[in-house]
């Protein structure tokens, strides 16, 4: 199966275990339609959780509004919580992918410096220099 969607924040690497890794992050995925009857388009985003297990450097590339290609396989996790109510989440199994956009830089913060002198009522004979 192949998604392509842009992420939504940086990837984070977690440890597994003593020697495996993996990379998890979420992407959204942008689509519309026209219902019928209407003259508009309608949008609608996805948010897929997705995990890669091959290459634990990959998240250094994966930020924030990166536009990625994926491939793999979608699975499943039910569980209980607290209360005893059934839940789920599918999470999408990467075996390959691709940047097609890398994300933008962010903008260095600058902070801005007034070089304007003071002006001073003080007699400028008096100054200790």
């Amino acid at each position: 199966m192949e998604i392509t969607g842009r992420i939504t924040k940086d990837a984070t690497v977690h440890k597994i275990g003593n020697e495996k890794q993996v990379v998890n992050f979420s992407i959204a995925i942008n689509d519309s339609y026209k219902p019928k009857g209407s003259t508009e388009f309608k949008a609608i985003v996805t948010y897929v959780d997705c995990s890669y297990w091959l290459n634990a450097k990959s998240a250094d590339w994966l930020k924030k509004g990166a536009l990625v290609q994926l491939f793999g396989r979608i699975g499943l996790s039910v569980y209980s919580s607290n209360d005893g109510k059934a839940l789920g989440s599918l999470t999408f199994h990467i075996n390959s992918l691709k940047i097609l956009v890398f994300a933008k830089k962010e903008p260095s913060v600058s902070i801005p410096v007034n070089f304007k002198q003071q002006q001073s009522s003080e007699n400028p004979d008096d100054l200790p220099f």
